[in-house]
């Protein structure tokens, strides 16, 4: 790894807060590395349901270079289309990062950008239809790789953090990795096992519809 390291999250109104706080809290703490939330302008943004603000620092102009892009999801990826300022930032960028990745419905953003093309990826599996629909090839995997290409999709949200933790290997090694993962004492054990739709039965997937729409 080089001794600076320049990685962007943009923020925009109604994102996935884990999506982007997820990554951060790995990445922010590889040596030499430095993470900014940039955004269409300097200031706070709402997440999914108004609940909680974060704060863009540093306007897209203000970074158009960085190493490393982690563009999170949420509903508000609905409205960053090929002509919206953060695509066209990600579209920009890409040829000169390190990675461009994404979280959840961040694919959607990195497809609208033309960087998905014919290629595998993974979104929430709620919207796999939609990704397909802006050229790529949507699949169910927790995280998907092109490496020659330089680009990593993750699924919903908390895949966002195995995600970091496979770019920390990329950006330093393994080891960086594991200290990391050990850092932020990533160990997961639910108390469930239905992180997945294959494993949800229809009582589960019934409550869920039902409690996402009172959210919309």
């Amino acid at each position: 790894m080089t001794d600076t390291l320049s990685i962007a999250i943009p923020l925009f109104h109604q994102l996935t807060a884990l999506d982007g706080v997820g990554p951060y809290e790995v990445l922010q703490r590889l040596p030499g590395a430095t993470v900014t939330f940039v955004g269409e302008a300097t200031g706070e943004v709402r997440t999914d349901n108004g609940f909680l603000g974060l704060t863009v620092d540093a306007t897209l102009d203000e970074l158009p270079n960085p190493d490393v892009i982690v563009v999170p999801g949420g509903v508000g990826t609905r409205q960053l289309g090929a002509d919206h300022a953060i695509t066209e930032w990600v579209r920009n960028a890409h040829p000169t990062t390190r990675f461009t990745t994404s979280v959840c419905t961040g694919s959607m953003v990195l497809a609208a950008a033309g960087l998905l093309d014919g290629l595998e990826a993974t979104t929430h599996w709620s919207v796999m239809n939609e990704l397909n629909a802006l050229g790529a090839v949507a699949t169910g995997k927790r995280v998907v790789e092109h490496l020659d290409q330089r680009i990593i999709t993750a699924a919903g949200v908390s895949s966002g953090i195995d995600m970091a933790l496979r770019l920390s290997e990329l950006l330093v090694d393994d080891v960086a990795a594991k200290a990391m993962q050990l850092m932020v004492e990533y160990d997961p054990q639910p108390p469930f096992d239905c992180g997945s739709v294959d494993k949800a039965d229809d009582e589960v997937m019934t409550r869920l519809i039902t409690y996402a729409a009172d959210k919309q």
